[in-house]
């Protein structure tokens, strides 16, 4: 794995985390790798100040030392921070803004699903769309609070689930032949490749005060992935 540092001072480290990496150490099973462990090899004893679900890519901060620990976490518990990501999804919404305001709660018999429901937490979250195709948009989100898989929930309870999502969506991976007309698959390919096979998700910016109390943004550029199928759908969508 290759530890893409987007931020570092002598108090945090940013890292833009790959799709498919745990955040931190699994539970009950440690020998998966995890971007913690991984970054602690290189660098030294890290702390964990906020985390990111693994199948979501982008920015994620370790903090060095235990009073920028208390500093940064605090914020994140405050919910002082700004935290915007990008999302490719199936569909898209009527207006190019917009705001959700639904509580969500686990789902009732199946285990690790959330829904939307008004006796659940209280869960904000706001949209602006940045491109639209045919069948599919392109949405930077803006979350207030912190609830479990609140973007993917959300995004799903406005018709617009994000692309790739097994739990929110048809979990079908984004290919070429979907969009572009008269898609014909090499004789030498015997299956099509996908454009986006993982939850289309991603951490693209934190703002946040560094222990002086200067306002720091902190920008997880786009994955390969992301950039790619997004040309391909200008070009052919």
């Amino acid at each position: 794995m290759k530890l893409e540092i987007i931020y570092e001072d002598d108090d945090i480290v940013a890292f833009n985390k790959p799709s498919g990496v745990l955040s931190i150490p699994h539970r009950f099973d440690a020998s998966q790798i995890s971007l913690l462990r991984w970054a602690e090899q290189k660098m030294g004893k890290l702390f964990v100040v906020h985390r990111i679900d693994r199948e979501t890519s982008g920015a994620i901060i370790f903090a060095k030392n235990e009073n920028a620990h208390r500093h940064f976490s605090l914020q994140f518990q405050d919910r002082k921070v700004q935290k915007y990501y990008r999302a490719l999804c199936v569909g898209h919404p009527v207006a190019d803004q917009g705001v959700i305001q639904l509580g969500i709660m686990e789902h009732p018999t199946i285990k690790g699903k959330m829904v939307v429901n008004r006796k659940g937490k209280p869960a904000h979250s706001e949209y602006q769309v940045l491109k639209r195709w045919p069948g599919f948009a392109y949405l930077e989100v803006e979350i207030f609070t912190g609830r479990t898989h609140q973007i993917r929930v959300h995004l799903q309870s406005i018709g617009t689930p994000i692309v790739a999502d097994d739990l929110y969506g048809n979990g079908q991976a984004l290919k070429l032949s979907q969009f572009k007309k008269k898609f014909k698959l090499s004789e030498q390919v015997l299956e099509e490749p996908a454009l986006m096979g993982r939850l289309a998700l991603h951490a693209f910016r934190l703002v946040i005060k560094d222990t002086a109390g200067t306002a720091l943004e902190i920008v997880a550029p786009e994955p390969k992935d992301f950039r790619a199928t997004i040309q391909q759908l200008d070009k052919w969508a």
